[in-house]
């Protein structure tokens, strides 16, 4: 699913992506040319290859933009779910009631129930701990109403309040959907980043994930590509190559 925010309102809609899992290109997203995004998804794979990490680096998207005042302009927050998972070590934390912890345990997935959510006691400290400690968070339903109560505001000022997964769906499922998501949200400062592939993945799935991703991004903004200052691809310990 794809959300988007703007002037204050949340909108649903369905996945932009298209059947080979990337947005048609349209006149909005026919700046960014393919030859130079290919050729710096090159030389970054390169440089990691060359430099041998002992973890496999992460492929950062850098934005910067423009003409845009975060005091007075509405800012914008939305997700997209990406056709490749960026990071596939991400940490996610399941919020379970009893049927959800024992689908965790067998799935290997970290989680909490409310017994342990309450021995928390809102203690502020301990929260924050607590989304430092995970990327994202997973709750079932009988769960995701009592957070406010149980852990007070933490989660949701950390930006990482649970995503609501039922009995209907695989947990499994839901938590690869997670990993796949990736957040545009306007802060205090006009630059962001979103992790968009990692070193070990083909370089076609990681050109994929970047023609969705800025896409998607360019549709958030109020004068679409005229917002857009500059895009950079970066691996983790490895230098940025200009894409826009």
């Amino acid at each position: 699913m794809v959300h988007r925010k703007r002037d204050d309102i949340k909108v649903t809609q369905p996945p932009l992506a298209s059947a080979a899992g990337v947005l048609p290109l349209s006149q909005s997203s026919c700046k960014l040319q393919s030859d130079v995004l290919r050729e710096a998804i090159s030389q970054v794979a390169g440089d990691s290859r060359e430099k041998k990490q002992k973890f496999t680096e992460t492929v950062e998207l850098q934005i910067g933009l423009k003409n845009y005042d975060p005091q007075k302009d509405k800012r914008f927050s939305g997700s997209v779910k990406l056709p490749h998972i960026p990071r596939p070590k991400m940490k996610v934390c399941m919020l379970g009631d009893a049927q959800h912890v024992e689908e965790a345990e067998k799935i290997g997935l970290d989680y909490m129930d409310v017994e342990g959510l309450k021995k928390m006691n809102k203690n502020k400290k301990l929260v924050k701990k607590l989304a430092k400690k995970y990327h994202a968070f997973l709750a079932s339903e009988a769960i995701i109403k009592q957070i406010p109560r149980l852990l007070g505001p933490g989660l949701n000022k950390a930006g990482k309040f649970p995503t609501l997964v039922t009995h209907q769906e695989s947990l499994e499922s839901k938590v690869n959907e997670t990993k796949a998501m990736v957040k545009f949200q306007l802060k205090k400062v006009l630059c962001m980043g979103v992790a968009v592939g990692n070193c070990a993945m083909e370089e076609k799935q990681i050109f994929q994930n970047v023609q969705l991703s800025v896409n998607f991004l360019v549709s958030l903004l109020k004068k679409n590509w005229q917002n857009v200052r500059c895009l950079y691809l970066k691996s983790t310990m490895g230098k940025p190559y200009r894409v826009f």
